[in-house]
């Protein structure tokens, strides 16, 4: 009997969410970056150069109206398929409240355009 599709399930909704981002490694080396995906945990990001798995950084996010400062770590990354683009999830880590406003205002705008009505809840407190 055939499977249907995968289907990933996660804690957090994620959203595509399309704003540019300046990577600063412990270092100081800036990488310009897209992001491409916003959950309240963290996101997924677009860069030229890779970064390693485990790397902590900080990341500023610009939207155009908005940016929003926090450190992360690299989950995981992509390889582009020869096109020299990496991608890489990156999870949030302690945010502050200014932060955690700017994120979770971002993401009541993004489940609106989705379709849902989250109102003003947190979505660092939406589980399952």
């Amino acid at each position: 009997m055939a499977e249907g599709p995968y289907t990933v399930r996660r804690t957090n909704p994620r959203f595509s969410f399309f704003a540019d981002a300046e990577v600063t490694l412990r270092d100081g080396t800036g990488v310009r970056a897209q992001l491409a995906e916003l959950s309240s945990r963290g996101c997924y990001i677009d860069t030229l150069e890779p970064i390693p798995i485990r790397t902590k950084l900080r990341l500023r996010i610009c939207d155009g109206m908005n940016t929003c400062e926090l450190r992360g770590k690299v989950l995981y990354m992509h390889s582009g398929g020869g096109f020299g683009i990496f991608g890489m999830g990156v999870l949030f880590e302690e945010m502050g409240p200014e932060q955690r406003s700017a994120i979770d205002a971002w993401l009541r705008v993004l489940a609106g355009r989705a379709g849902k009505d989250f109102g003003k809840t947190s979505f660092s407190q939406i589980r399952g």
